[in-house]
């Protein structure tokens, strides 16, 4: 039996991509998955295949930008389960531009979803987590956080503070039970690249997204982490595609 089996974890951006993938896998392991995105018909459809194969699933409407949303899908958890064993804070956007194209809104949109969404949901879980006395926190970054690419500026800063954040988060909830977790892909499979909307990023993107990752392998690198022994904290997977 899974070590994961009955273990009650919430998804964010589950509508596709990583979150669709993971909740896939987690669900087949017999985890409770609580999945969360703005696509809610999304959301029904994966819900139906995950019950369709025996899996238990609970959806939520979800705007990571929205803390008071971010707070409901967590209660919808404790409501239903009783606990909340896991957050996967895997909402993120990705719509990369050169600086001097000046697309203004496109920032704030990274830094409201990639920053502010994971500050959502450690402020949402870690009250509960504390309380519980137990709980893992697993936020995706991506290789942006230890590198920078032309027209990916913003994009990487934003995931350079997930990073900053996931290692605060760790260092501050040492001896309390709780785990934290980064989490950083290589370029994977997703629909991230569809936001781009300036044309020399774009063709850049699907240059660099031909030796692309399948989300699966990092569905695997975030169940291995889960799947560990209580006293035994997986700090950092950094995953590329092999050479």
């Amino acid at each position: 039996m899974s070590e994961l089996n009955g273990k009650v974890v919430v998804i964010t951006g589950a509508s596709s991509g990583i979150g669709e993938t993971t909740a896939r896998q987690l669900a087949s392991l017999g985890a409770h998955v609580v999945i969360g995105a703005r696509r809610v018909e999304r959301l029904e459809s994966l819900a139906s295949d995950i019950q369709g194969d025996g899996g238990s699933v609970v959806i939520q409407q979800l705007d990571v930008t929205e803390l008071e949303q971010m707070q409901a899908i967590i209660g919808a958890a404790q409501s239903r389960f009783g606990r909340v064993d896991a957050i996967i804070n895997n909402a993120g956007v990705m719509p990369l531009s050169s600086l001097e194209a000046l697309k203004i809104e496109e920032w704030n949109r990274m830094i409201d979803v990639n920053i502010r969404g994971v500050l959502h949901g450690i402020a949402a879980g870690l009250p509960v987590m504390k309380k519980q006395g137990f709980g893992h926190f697993i936020n995706i970054a991506s290789i942006g956080a230890y590198e920078v690419t032309p027209t990916a500026a913003v994009y990487c800063a934003t995931k350079y503070a997930v990073r900053a954040l996931t290692d605060g988060l760790r260092q501050e909830t040492a001896g309390l039970g709780i785990r934290v977790t980064l989490v950083s892909p290589g370029v994977t499979e997703s629909e991230l690249a569809e936001s781009i909307t300036d044309n020399q990023a774009r063709e850049f993107m699907k240059e660099y997204r031909h030796n692309a990752l399948p989300a699966t392998a990092i569905a695997r690198a975030i169940v291995y982490a889960l799947e560990q022994p209580v006293h035994i904290d997986v700090s950092e997977l950094v995953i590329k595609p092999a050479m």
